[in-house]
């Protein structure tokens, strides 16, 4: 379980970067700085396939970089499986996958099987575990056999399930997608929302971040939907639905 209490994110000195004020670098004199995210206190229970969306600039991206301790809390906290996340960060980073916007920018390795395989092996693991896990991890995103593929090779849906399944070698308890279909083709889009699906299914809770809602309430339980840094819309998909018309994000059709 992921769990935020009363967080609020002002952004420090470097400005867009989302590195939180601090005591000593504040000047009293100065204006306050810009406030990413207001008193937003959620819960994303084990399994759950929550949809976060909401316009650029909205917070969504500042929210779920506090869920593995990317980002710390100018007010409030984070717990991941009731423990805070800044008292362990391995172990924050273990339970809750990340997979970026841009999943080239965080390739480690030239060549697939490599590069799932950077996670576990920082966790100490042996090699027969790790082998174990780049495998399955692999053939969850419908990768298997391609490990000695190299990766700036592979098309853009391709790296995508890649940086999936570097996530998923972790076996964390929650994968978190931010934006992950930017830059994708419809075929691709579809490719990799139908594998989130499948992990879904086998028990992987599923954060995915998005302006864009066409295809994905459907596999979701739940839709949060963030305006300034707050939530505005929480609920089931098909009953949060009806408050989109008044927020700037891209509805499915059915709206």
């Amino acid at each position: 379980m992921i769990e935020t209490r009363d967080l609020t994110h002002r952004y420090g000195p470097s400005e867009g970067r989302g590195e939180p004020e601090t005591e000593s670098s504040a000047d009293p004199d100065a204006p306050a700085s810009p406030v990413a995210l207001r008193d937003v206190s959620l819960t994303v229970p084990d399994g759950e396939f929550l949809v976060l969306a909401g316009a650029n600039g909205s917070g969504k991206s500042t929210l779920v970089r506090h869920f593995n301790g990317l980002l710390t809390p100018t007010t409030g906290e984070v717990l991941v499986d009731d423990d805070p996340v800044g008292d362990d960060l391995v172990a924050a980073r273990t339970r809750v996958g990340m997979v970026f916007q841009e999943p080239r920018d965080c390739f480690v390795a030239a060549t697939v099987a490599r590069d799932v395989a950077f996670g576990p092996e920082n966790l100490g693991l042996d090699r027969a575990e790790i082998d174990r896990r780049v495998e399955r991890a692999l053939a969850a995103v419908n990768m298997a056999g391609r490990g000695d593929e190299r990766i700036d090779r592979l098309s853009g849906g391709e790296q995508e399930r890649v940086a999936v399944a570097g996530a998923l070698a972790m076996e964390p308890s929650h994968l978190v997608l931010d934006e992950p279909f930017t830059g994708l083709d419809e075929s691709a889009r579809a490719s990799v929302l139908a594998h989130l699906r499948d992990l879904h299914r086998e028990g992987t809770g599923i954060v995915l971040v998005t302006h864009d809602l066409r295809d994905v309430l459907d596999p979701a339980d739940r839709l949060v939907i963030l305006a300034d840094g707050a939530v505005a819309v929480d609920g089931a998909p098909d009953a949060a639905v009806d408050a989109l018309a008044d927020l700037p994000v891209r509805r499915p059709e059915r709206c």
